[in-house]
């Protein structure tokens, strides 16, 4: 094999690297407001995001580079199992921690870790090699049933935090990934159903799903309660106009918008970049998605190929949730925006998951 077959995919890695650059900067400017706010020096929480976020977050990039995929595959069941054990330990006295009504988060030494955000990742490898092996298989029992099993575990432990934005995320990746492969058309549309199904019964026998949903319809109705955040969110995108404020000159992070760090940074960057610098985002983001997609089809070997668009699709659909939700364009969400919210759990994973994808490059 020559050594330009070893190269990983140089448009990837030059987008890869501009994304995290735009998401840092974006990060330096909102952090210093937030860090004032609550009493600590203007880099508390950009520092934290390095040394906990971006340092472990690239090292692990490195080693999903240069690790041999079989072993991923060969681990794929250990590491949904390993998942979902540390999802129970959410529920944990003295283990799992609570915060703004959910339990998604474990304590251990002094550190937090948010155990969806691994999840996600293991999911993504696990269906790939099990579809991978069993795709060709017919039989609903065999190739279907044992994947239910499961989703439905995951789904209740999800419901159970709750976590219904990550529970989105999964089943649609699991739709995407059966469509994907080799499987009988009457799975994926049965799974489809269900997940569908599902979601309509979650947002019926939870007051709060259904405020936010009608609030998505009518934004206008309760523009100082369960409205607020939209509105916000779109004032700062409309504050922006077509060059922006500029970095750290806009407003709307200075206690005007809820969760400036996390859920509606993308309104901060819209109003301090503009539409000009939204539209340089939103194409990187096209940009990646159009490199990873042909990586997956160039690959010949089903369980690197499935992993591809897998990984690709949970970026693109964070990012499309996130960005919808802060525009108005879909219900308000809690799903971070990849390689930009602050949060150190989704950081880490989101590169140990790039690594992977630039090593399927090489291939």
């Amino acid at each position: 094999m020559s050594k330009n077959k070893q190269k990983p995919n140089s448009v990837l890695l030059i987008t890869i690297f501009l994304l995290s650059f735009l998401g840092f900067l974006i990060l330096t400017s909102v952090s210093m407001t937030m860090s004032k706010k609550f009493g600590y020096d203007a880099f508390h929480f950009l520092k934290h995001q390095v040394l906990f976020g971006y340092l472990p977050g690239f090292i692990l990039l490195a080693v999903a580079y240069n690790i041999n995929l079989n072993l991923l595959k060969k681990l794929s069941f250990a590491l949904i199992i390993l998942a979902i054990i540390l999802m129970i330990c959410v529920f944990i006295p003295g283990i799992g921690t609570s915060a703004g009504g959910a339990t998604r988060w474990i304590s251990f030494l002094g550190f937090t870790f948010q155990p969806s955000e691994f999840l996600k990742l293991s999911f993504i490898i696990y269906l790939s090699a099990w579809l991978s092996k069993h795709g060709k298989q017919k039989r609903f029992l065999k190739l279907f049933l044992p994947v239910l099993i499961i989703i439905s575990i995951i789904c209740f432990l999800l419901i159970a935090q709750p976590d219904i934005s990550t529970l989105v995320i999964v089943a649609s990746i699991a739709v995407i990934l059966y469509w994907c492969s080799e499987t009988p058309l009457f799975h994926t549309l049965i799974l489809a159903s269900a997940g569908v199904g599902g979601l309509i019964l979650l947002i019926r026998i939870a007051p709060y799903r259904l405020n936010r949903l009608l609030v998505f319809l009518r934004p206008e109705t309760e523009p100082l309660g369960i409205g607020y955040q939209l509105k916000q969110s779109l004032i700062a995108v409309g504050s922006g106009g077509l060059i922006g404020q500029g970095l750290g000159l806009g407003v709307q992070k200075f206690g005007f918008l809820p969760q400036p760090m996390t859920d509606t940074i993308f309104a901060v960057f819209a109003e301090e970049t503009g539409f000009i610098g939204c539209i340089i985002f939103i194409l990187l983001l096209l940009i990646f998605s159009w490199q990873a997609f042909k990586i997956g089809k160039n690959t010949e070997n089903s369980f690197l190929r499935l992993m591809a668009v897998g990984i690709v699709c949970w970026f693109i659909l964070q990012s499309f949730v996130n960005i919808g939700a802060v525009t108005g364009m879909l219900p308000l969400t809690g799903i971070p925006l990849p390689l930009v919210s602050y949060g150190s759990s989704h950081l880490i994973m989101e590169l140990f998951a790039l690594g992977i994808l630039l090593n399927i490059s090489k291939k």
